[in-house]
């Protein structure tokens, strides 16, 4: 299912999260350019994979809420999509 389509607001949030991941890529990218110190580079690469990890943790997360909502519709038992989207979580972490 498409994120835009079944939580509008979610995908505003992600694209505004993503949007400022790639500034922050271009500013790393800046550092290194203009020879900054390592750790300043490394505090920065820190901060833009905890935004990722967060990005990706929202998305699997809305993704969970539409598997065990689509298996209750179905008449199924939800475990299967939870456990399915566990694994999901695992391969994000």
């Amino acid at each position: 299912m498409n994120i835009r389509e079944v939580n509008p607001a979610l995908y505003e949030d992600l694209m505004r999260r993503l949007r400022r991941i790639e500034g922050q890529a271009r500013g790393i990218q800046r550092m290194l350019e203009e020879g900054q110190d390592c750790e300043q580079i490394l505090i920065q690469l820190g901060a833009m994979k905890a935004a990722i990890n967060r990005v990706g943790m929202k998305a699997a997360a809305c993704n969970m809420g539409l598997q065990v909502t689509e298996a209750i519709r179905r008449g199924e038992d939800p475990t299967a999509a939870v456990d399915e989207v566990i694994e999901q979580f695992i391969k994000l972490g």
